[in-house]
């Protein structure tokens, strides 16, 4: 199964917005220890955005975001954020399922 990860990435200080990353990134790499295929978002956003010198980057990384969560079967939301409850937002609209931890996750790829 193709499982998005979403959760705040923003925040005040460069040293949140990693520690932000590095969550994300932990849970993805427990969703590939269950056997499933995990996507983030803003891992496809940010190397795009860093070299890209227009406006609206919010929007931007929100739109490859969205795109990236589009294909995915299912979503760990970690925690809310504007940006990861519009992720949420567009699994549910597709009626799929969402986990609001990587035990719930977990627990349902046991049963």
């Amino acid at each position: 199964m193709i499982v998005g990860i979403a959760g705040p990435y923003s925040a005040p200080t460069v040293e949140q917005r990693a520690i932000n990353l590095h969550t994300l990134n932990t849970v993805a790499a427990r969703v590939l220890e269950l056997g499933h295929v995990p996507l983030i978002g803003i891992n496809a956003a940010l190397p795009i955005i860093e070299v890209y010198s227009g406006d609206n980057t919010y929007e931007h990384i929100m739109n490859i975001s969205l795109a990236v969560i589009n294909v995915c079967e299912a979503l760990i939301l970690i925690a809310e954020s504007p940006g990861a409850n519009r992720e949420r937002d567009l699994i549910l609209a597709k009626g799929l399922p969402v986990y609001y931890s990587i035990e719930e996750f977990a627990e349902r790829c046991r049963a």
